[in-house]
């Protein structure tokens, strides 16, 4: 059963317990109503046990009296569904690392959203809201969307991100400065680092966002600013990240957008310096070529 899990977390499997491998990766069930994360009510997150990826958030979190937690939804892109080996049913894996974690089914009413993830206890750890809140790698989203001043300024207003830094992401030069990149030869985009509360706001409310605040069409800069380090871009750094950032675009592609945003893998983040920070605060204005714009409420004109 190894080859279905993602080869980068075997040293992960090696740290489970028999019982944790055996559900986890060899999609075992734990017995009804034995699991610790049963009765849990407290506001927070439920992760996956493998690898750590954030699924499921208490507000979704429902009795069903079936002996499993129970949730009605889950964090967008976080989990995939594949059809179950007895042909009937439907599984439910992290979609990040391909971990074990229940079945999902609908039709049930139980609640407005009709649909009950039924998950194993020890496929989660618990993170309550003040746990979360202070872990440092829980939840930073990066996005390349022309010139970062913009970017910064639209997306530090969203409730439950903490702080976006301004900065430079996927070149190929060590802690390059803003003239750097200007100059062009380095490779870098200029990129902001989202810091925010995975409880009071998911990853994919703030790549929406930033979908709605540059033009994710021009293929040559935003607006005015023309150059490669303006272009259009989502780092991400999981499968469920990307599974996001997929879901976004097909949805404005059904609205008629044709989408230049590339999809990148996360590489290292270099913050740009202070002058650079907060820049349309400090003068008091506003974005010259970043606006609003809810693409995903309608089709194109």
């Amino acid at each position: 059963m190894l080859s279905d899990i993602t080869t980068k977390f075997r040293k992960n499997i090696e740290k489970l317990s028999t019982f944790e491998k055996a559900v986890l990766v060899d999609k075992a069930t734990e017995r009804p109503f034995t699991g610790e994360l049963l009765d849990v009510k407290e506001e927070g997150v439920f992760a996956c046990r493998l690898c750590g990826a954030e699924l499921y958030r208490s507000k979704d979190k429902f009795e069903s009296h079936c002996g499993w937690p129970s949730f009605d939804d889950e964090i967008p892109g976080a989990v995939r569904r594949i059809l179950d080996a007895d042909g009937r049913r439907i599984e439910i894996v992290c979609a990040s690392c391909g971990g074990h974690l229940g079945h999902v089914f609908e039709g049930e009413g139980m609640t407005p959203k009709n649909t009950r993830h039924c998950v194993n206890s020890v496929s989660l750890v618990f993170k309550s809201e003040e746990e979360a809140s202070t872990d440092p790698d829980r939840a930073k989203a990066y996005v390349a969307g022309g010139c970062f001043w913009g970017v910064e300024h639209y997306l530090q207003q969203l409730e439950g991100v903490e702080s976006v830094i301004s900065g430079f992401m996927g070149g190929h030069v060590m802690h390059p400065d803003y003239y750097d990149v200007v100059r062009g030869g380095t490779g870098h985009l200029e990129t902001v680092e989202v810091t925010y509360d995975p409880v009071r706001i998911s990853y994919a409310s703030i790549i929406k966002r930033f979908f709605e605040i540059h033009d994710p069409e021009q293929t040559n800069g935003q607006g005015p600013d023309i150059g490669s380090q303006y272009l259009s871009a989502v780092f991400v750094s999981s499968e469920a990240e990307a599974n996001v950032v997929a879901e976004l675009i097909g949805k404005l592609e059904a609205n008629g957008y044709t989408i230049a945003t590339q999809v990148l893998a996360k590489k290292e983040f270099f913050a740009a310096d202070e002058g650079h920070q907060d820049y349309y605060e400090k003068k008091g204005t506003e974005p010259y070529c970043h606006g609003y714009v809810p693409r995903f409420e309608k089709r194109k004109s």
